[in-house]
């Protein structure tokens, strides 16, 4: 590769932090793998064919390096007092990035990862498929859910803060499902 590296992390490295926190959320543990990615893409970086999307390659690095943290997660203590979250450095200004990444952690898996590498990494709908499994239809399918359930969850919590508390309803995440069963005009089951 005859692009500099510190030239790829730079061009790169705001989406593949995008992607370390849609599948880890905001923290220190997607922080380490966005440093893991960039370790691991470095060692890699001399014999990286030219053709090479650096993009969706750094992407599938970020993707694996999130599932190592996973696994760690699962072998790690549980801290028992807990750290105030730091603000994180990517944000806008009067923007609600926590409550946004709070609503794409509610998402089922399948979404969240769809929404992660084709919305955030960027990927077309066959290379999010390759990844999370499925077929490229299933995939668009999983990041439309995704979209409209963000849509209608953020959407309604925006409604809500203008809402008298009595009239504030609570929001939940759940997953959209079409009836498989055919019904008649009535609405009755065939």
């Amino acid at each position: 590769m005859t692009e500099p590296f510190e030239q790829a992390v730079q061009r790169h490295g705001e989406t593949v932090l995008r992607v370390c926190r849609a599948v880890l959320g905001p923290g220190p543990d997607a922080e380490d793998a966005w440093s893991e990615t960039f370790l691991a893409a470095l060692r890699s970086w001399p014999e990286l064919a030219e053709d090479t999307n650096v993009e969706a390659w750094l992407v599938r690095v970020a993707h694996r390096k999130a599932i190592d943290v996973t696994r760690v997660r699962t072998r790690r203590a549980i801290p028992t007092d807990q750290l105030p979250e730091r603000p994180s450095r990517e944000t806008v200004e009067g923007g609600d990035e926590q409550g946004v990444w709070a609503a794409v952690a509610a998402l089922p898996e399948r979404q969240r990862l769809a929404l992660a590498y084709h919305h955030l990494g960027g990927l077309p709908h066959a290379e999010t498929a390759q990844l999370i499994g499925g077929t490229p239809a299933s995939v668009r399918r999983a990041a439309a859910d995704g979209m409209k359930t963000l849509r209608r969850v953020y959407g309604a919590q925006g409604d809500a803060a203008d809402r008298e508390p009595a009239q504030q309803e609570q929001v939940r995440c759940e997953p959209t499902h079409r009836e498989s069963t055919p019904r008649t005009t009535d609405g009755e089951p065939r």
